[in-house]
């Protein structure tokens, strides 16, 4: 499936998905974000059994107000429509992989 961009008026349907999302809250001016993206992209391609989406915090900064997002990038994991893993920072695929999987 392919990484979804999500905006504030579809988040709340992209994280009640049957399966984990994974949100990437992101900027364009962030490097370790730019690194990142194609690391997500490998993951959405390669594992089945969650989705991806991506949001753009200087484009919709209410939806990174909501879930307390300070830094870029920060991934949170949802279930169910909701929150339940956070992590900061640029990550390795391996380190990706162990945060959906947990």
């Amino acid at each position: 499936m392919a990484i979804l961009d999500a905006t504030e008026s579809d988040f709340d349907e992209v994280i009640q998905s049957e399966k984990t999302v994974l949100v990437d809250f992101w900027a364009v001016w962030c490097p370790p974000c730019k690194r990142l993206s194609p690391i997500l992209k490998e993951l959405d391609e390669e594992l089945e059994d969650f989705n991806v989406a991506k949001v753009n915090v200087d484009e919709h900064p209410e939806l990174a107000s909501r879930f307390g997002v300070m830094s870029m990038p920060t991934l949170i994991v949802f279930q169910d429509g909701q929150p339940v893993k956070k992590a900061v920072g640029f990550r390795h695929k391996e380190a990706l992989t162990e945060l959906i999987a947990r």
